[in-house]
């Protein structure tokens, strides 16, 4: 009795429960706990189907999420930046600096028209 393969439908849902969790700062062993395979499993094949590893993803959806609040409330910066996980208000900027070439006050005052969900 071998391993039974994991589905593109496995690996899309292991996707949407991160996007879904996001606030609570998921971990790959959650997510695996999920889905009920081991988060090595999990890991290889997210990384397979997806094209970038757990860790990557979850940078992508923490932005993706701080971003839409930017835009979409007046939360101040460092609370948003606590909501997805960032240390401080200054590794949030560092993040929108790489993503976005700009800070986060900028994005917000700018309100670019970048997709910030997909789906």
């Amino acid at each position: 009795m071998g391993v039974r393969a994991m589905s593109v439908q496995t690996i899309e849902a292991m996707a949407k429960w991160v996007e879904d969790n996001i606030a609570k700062n998921p971990t790959l062993t959650e997510m695996s706990a999920y889905v009920g395979y081991s988060p090595y499993y999990c890991s290889a094949k997210f990384h397979e189907h997806i094209g970038m590893t757990y860790k990557q993803f979850l940078a992508r959806c923490r932005l993706k999420a701080a971003a839409g609040d930017l835009v979409n409330t007046n939360d101040k910066i460092t609370e948003i930046a606590f909501r997805y996980g960032y240390s401080s208000s200054e590794s949030l900027t560092r993040a929108f600096a790489a993503a976005f070439k700009c800070s986060p006050s900028q994005f917000r005052k700018s309100s670019p028209d970048i997709p910030i969900s997909e789906g």
